[in-house]
């Protein structure tokens, strides 16, 4: 069963920096494709970082050049360096894979960025 466990969430003011982890068990690490989604009240899931076994990345535009996915395979960990925060920037950010063998999705429980002065 893979499990997905987020943390570094809080709030920050605009301009801020943030960074979360994400744990993951159950799988292969190093042989997933990582990433992260967010979901905004009232707004749709969304796709905000992705990256492969082979460290390929891809980000949605709204936050290209602000945040850094990365990963460390010996701790079954993958990051979000969030720089240059907005207010619109606040979600809840989940933690995403696909088991290897079925391509089922899975998330994490979520953590809370509020970003706001």
């Amino acid at each position: 069963q893979v499990q997905l466990v987020e943390s570094g969430g809080g709030l920050v003011q605009p301009g801020g920096s943030l960074r979360l982890s994400c744990a993951a068990s159950g799988t292969i690490f190093s042989s997933n494709t990582m990433g992260w989604d967010r979901q905004a009240p009232g707004k749709r899931r969304e796709l905000v970082a992705r990256i492969t076994p082979g460290r390929l990345t891809n980000y949605a535009d709204s936050v290209k050049g602000r945040f850094t996915i990365s990963r460390d395979n010996a701790k079954n960990t993958v990051y979000l360096q969030m720089n240059s925060l907005k207010p619109e920037d606040t979600a809840i950010y989940y933690c995403h894979t696909q088991g290897l063998r079925t391509g089922m999705d899975y998330w994490g429980q979520g953590t809370q960025v509020t970003v706001s002065s």
